[in-house]
């Protein structure tokens, strides 16, 4: 088949591949028509297919006691006790941003929370790990500066709080920005909804916006293929939000599910209306026959194939007993949204597409959804990668360590990211319990001393020298942020976020981050509960860092209990607990003064972190530490500081002799964690600790921040200069002004 031009066969220019397109008229029996063709072309496109990352995924743990749904529905699912649960997800919304940089957050945001509410549940949250090249050049201000807004504008429109997230800048996403978003919601458990079809003569309805031509190609073309000189003729491909209709649209979803009037729910998202209703019918065991001639439409001279894959957002597939249509479509008009029977329920096992009485589209469910093709591709270890760390003496040791931790304090990756989280309404719902800005955001559960809490991690740099020990250590350090606010980690979400998996390099950097995920949600007892892959993040053949960012959720007993980075008081011991050695390679001070990612970076203990981090939290759950912050970008020093001006509280350091001083203070190394407590819990403390790695190094107290070596300060700074440096240096950033 070719397209009208007669130029390339239209399957190429839809994403398949000869070898597919061959496959699918063999599952048909004959050649597709062009309805049929772009159907498949968007369920098996990587986007929708995963056909590089299945074969690996299904290995990952995802089974638990606190575990209600896995891997397979809308959202995970997770119990928390006294009959609630959480509903979570991460997705990437990367393309569509690096294109449109506020439509494509705005709609990831949307997106995400349509998966929440799906499953029946009311979001409460939202995070955004967000990654960027460097600010020093006008197209990422513009990039952040877009996407933030887009983030804020929907989300605040919903009522929904962004409570968290992180942002980080490296020149190997300058091309190909990282936008993942993701979303939490709560939910009684007789009141979960799965995205299923079931039960012949049942309708289908679509709820929602009209369809427009906005979003077509979006999972087969634009987030399913490397960006080159063609990447400015995509922006039609990206999709245009509109939170005001969803809010309605959530409003009226949680109330069908009120009534009972739903047998299964599904959001409209990548693919549109050909990989939700395919996907309803799959999970259903089912058939469905679609009426396209009676879809709402925006537009005038829409073409079949258009309607079916189209990707207007805030549009959601109702599967109701026909009963129930009035019921639903009442609900619907009193929220101001369109309710339209578009098709019915079959035990065909097909999905048939009609356009008034003409059959144009006659299609196996189960080779749409469960048979894309999967590929294998040989891992070849990239050339960059060693086994050997660099040497202590590799670079030359600074003479002005005062200058050092200025420079990192007010460095991208580790300055204050006050001027994002202020854009967002993050106190609407007024669960919070801890503000943006610290280890993870906790929120109160009404009436109850229980909160959950949540955070997002990744670190590419370290994952494009080892994979799996940055993979490892993602998870670990995760976990250490819920653990360091006194919550139980309890489940995983993650997105994974790499470059163009037919080439070996690539495939082998994902296929060790999946195996080093494995082993850290095992040792953590953190099951996947499911997530997303974004490939292709690749432009002119230059990949980004590998990078699987964790959301991670966690239970904490009372909120009350909860604790935070900052000293609290003069005279308080400063607690260093664990043994890894930091390291130079990978850290943001080889980065920031040495220009160089090299080495290998060290690996993460995950039976010692374990117990490290139920000390920490039985220790904050007994009242015996009042502060609690684990050491991660910028090393101890940084870390220290961080605590200080959270605490407006100085602090004096004693190390131990044996080491480099600008190694041991800016060096990184998964595992450590500084706690304060006051002198008379000391003792109390290391009795829990039965033997753990806890030594004091120090006392907070005065205005500076004084770190000694054998006796002589290296580092001497007031509280209110390290503040400074750290305070309003990516605003300044970002205006141009730095």
């Amino acid at each position: 088949m070719t397209n009208k031009a007669g130029s390339k066969p239209a399957y190429e220019l839809l994403g398949l591949k000869a070898r597919e397109y061959d496959d699918i008229c063999a599952r048909l029996g004959r050649e597709p028509n062009y309805v049929e063709l772009a159907i498949f072309s968007l369920m098996w496109s990587e986007h929708c297919g995963y056909k590089h990352s299945r074969p690996l995924l299904k290995d990952l743990p995802v089974g638990g006691d606190c575990i209600l749904q896995g891997p397979g529905e809308n959202a995970g699912v997770v119990d928390i006790g006294g009959g609630l649960a959480i509903a979570m997800k991460i997705e990437s919304h990367n393309h569509p941003s690096a294109i449109e940089p506020f439509q494509g957050a705005a709609t990831g945001i949307g997106g995400i929370v349509r998966d929440i509410f799906a499953m029946g549940a009311r979001p409460i949250a939202c995070l955004d790990p967000l990654h960027f090249g460097s600010l020093e050049k006008a197209r990422q201000q513009f990039l952040l500066e877009g996407v933030v807004a887009g983030v804020a504008a929907y989300g605040n429109c919903m009522g929904i709080p962004t409570i968290g997230g992180e942002i980080h800048f490296e020149d190997s996403y300058e091309d190909n920005c990282l936008v993942n978003v993701m979303c939490a919601g709560l939910v009684r458990h007789g009141d979960i909804l799965k995205a299923s079809a079931r039960g012949e003569g049942n309708l289908i309805l679509l709820v929602g916006s009209t369809t427009g031509r906005d979003g077509i190609g979006g999972a087969s073309i634009l987030a399913s293929a490397e960006f080159d000189e063609t990447a400015g003729e995509k922006r039609p491909t990206v999709q245009v939000g509109d939170p005001f209709t969803e809010k309605k649209l959530l409003e009226a979803c949680l109330q069908m599910r009120d009534e009972g009037l739903l047998v299964g729910l599904q959001d409209l998202g990548a693919g549109g209306l050909s990989s939700s209703a395919s996907e309803m019918a799959s999970k259903g065991g089912s058939g469905i026959d679609l009426d396209i001639s009676r879809v709402p439409l925006r537009e005038e001279g829409m073409e079949p194939f258009e309607i079916m894959i189209s990707e207007s957002q805030e549009r959601m597939l109702a599967c109701v007993i026909p009963e129930n249509e009035e019921a639903v479509k009442g609900i619907c008009a009193k929220w101001d949204l369109d309710a339209t029977v578009v098709g019915k329920v079959t035990g065909s096992g097909r999905l048939r597409v009609f356009n008034g009485a003409g059959l144009i589209g006659d299609m196996p469910v189960a080779a749409l959804v469960d048979e894309a093709p999967t590929y294998l591709v040989e891992p070849v270890r990239p050339a960059h990668e060693t086994d050997e760390p660099l040497a202590e003496g590799h670079y030359p040791q600074p003479a002005n360590l005062n200058e050092i931790l200025l420079t990192l304090l007010a460095s991208p990756n580790i300055c204050s990211r006050r001027w994002v989280w202020q854009q967002y309404d993050h106190m609407v719902q007024t669960n919070n319990a801890l503000w943006p800005g610290g280890e993870a955001a906790v929120l109160r559960l009404k009436g109850r001393r229980q909160g959950v809490a949540f955070t997002t991690d990744g670190n590419g740099r370290r994952c494009y020298l080892d994979p799996r020990r940055g993979a490892r250590a993602v998870v670990a350090e995760a976990a250490r942020n819920l653990s360091c606010v006194g919550a139980r980690p309890l489940a995983v979400t993650n997105c994974l976020n790499f470059g163009n998996p037919e080439k070996g390099g690539i495939y082998y950097q994902f296929k060790e981050a999946v195996a080093g995920m494995k082993e850290a949600c095992r040792a953590l007892e953190t099951p996947v509960t499911g997530g997303n892959v974004s490939f292709y993040n690749e432009s002119f053949g230059k990949a980004i860092y590998p990078n699987p960012v964790i959301g991670m959720m966690g239970l904490v007993e009372d909120t009350g209990r909860i604790q935070t980075l900052a000293f609290k008081e003069e005279g308080d011991a400063v607690l260093l607990l664990g043994s890894a050695r930091p390291a130079m390679d990978g850290s943001e001070y080889q980065l920031r003064i040495y220009g160089e990612v090299a080495g290998r970076i060290p690996d993460v203990d995950l039976e010692l972190e374990k117990k490290m981090q139920l000390l920490v939290r039985e220790a904050i759950l007994k009242g015996l530490v009042r502060s609690a912050h684990d050491v991660s970008d910028g090393g101890l020093a940084c870390c220290l500081a961080e605590s200080a001006i959270a605490g407006a509280v100085g602090v004096v350091i004693e190390m131990e002799p044996g080491r480099r001083a600008d190694i041991l203070l800016f060096g990184e190394a998964p595992g450590l964690i500084v706690l304060t407590a006051v002198p008379a819990d000391v003792e109390r403390l290391r009795g829990l600790a039965a033997g753990l790695p806890l030594r004091k190094i120090g006392q907070t107290g005065g205005g500076k921040l004084v770190i000694k070596a054998g006796g002589a300060a290296v580092v001497s700074v007031p509280v209110a200069q390290v503040e400074q440096a750290w305070q309003g240096s990516l605003e300044a950033m970002v205006s141009g002004k730095k």
